[in-house]
């Protein structure tokens, strides 16, 4: 895969898509920015990232045998794949908090968003991106937030990071063309932030309830028992799990 290294720009998923020129017979190319001046985050919110401190990057990814209903099982493959990857730097507790942040020791250390380019034949290519916080130990307002070196109290090579979660990335998604999508389910489900525990949520009405994270569905909606034996589901707008 390409690899391009830019100074500063808004955001790596705006940059990268630039590159796509249409259909979907292209070679992957990967944008990373030392720093990202309008980075993204899911629910539309800002991913604010000290510059040279932390890794931020984005994959155009062509797409030839990826449904559109299989999107949440990109979306999950890659969050197996980074947690694949900073398994392999000894990181322990590491989690995913639904429906695609990394946690370790029950801090956001990173996020993903992608953001698919669909045609008539489905998704074509896809704009994956990832932010890690890396060797930033300062985040001053954000109490649930973490960083690599924060956690470990270790300093990273970022460009070592960024080589080890691109392989994994891109080892993953070949494979996911030929996997089943009840095996992708289940590895993501096990690795799920407060899986079978009372958690705390807030519904869009600003209502808070308890319920049991039960796994997820192929459309990537949260499973949650609410009460005994009785299970509800609910997309990202509806729902937020709170810490």
């Amino acid at each position: 895969m390409r690899i391009i290294k830019v100074n500063a720009i808004d955001s790596t998923n705006s940059f990268v898509r630039k590159f796509y020129e249409g259909g979907k017979d292209f070679e992957p190319v990967c944008v990373r920015a030392v720093t990202q001046t309008a980075g993204r985050g899911q629910r539309g919110s800002d991913w604010l990232s000290k510059a040279g401190e932390n890794l931020t990057f984005s994959i155009l990814y062509p797409q030839k045998k990826l449904n559109i209903s299989r999107h949440f099982l990109l979306s999950a493959t890659v969050a197996l794949a980074v947690l694949e990857g900073l398994q392999g730097l000894n990181i322990s507790d590491l989690k995913v908090k639904w429906p695609n942040d990394i946690l370790s020791a029950k801090k956001k250390i990173g996020g993903i968003l992608i953001e698919n380019i669909v045609k008539t034949e489905g998704i074509v290519a896809s704009v994956i991106g990832i932010g890690l916080n890396v060797n930033q130990t300062d985040f001053e307002g954000l109490p649930q937030a973490g960083s690599l070196k924060s956690i470990t109290g270790q300093n990273y090579n970022i460009d070592d990071i960024l080589e080890n979660l691109i392989l994994k990335i891109e080892t993953k998604l070949k494979e996911l063309p030929y996997r089943n999508s009840t095996e992708i389910l289940e590895e993501y489900a096990k690795n799920m932030f407060r899986l079978n525990v009372v958690s705390a949520f807030l519904s869009k009405e600003g209502d808070k309830f308890n319920g049991i994270i039960r796994g997820v569905t192929t459309e990537g909606k949260l499973n949650l028992e609410i009460e005994d034996a009785v299970f509800k589901t609910y997309d990202l707008k509806e729902i937020q799990l709170l810490y």
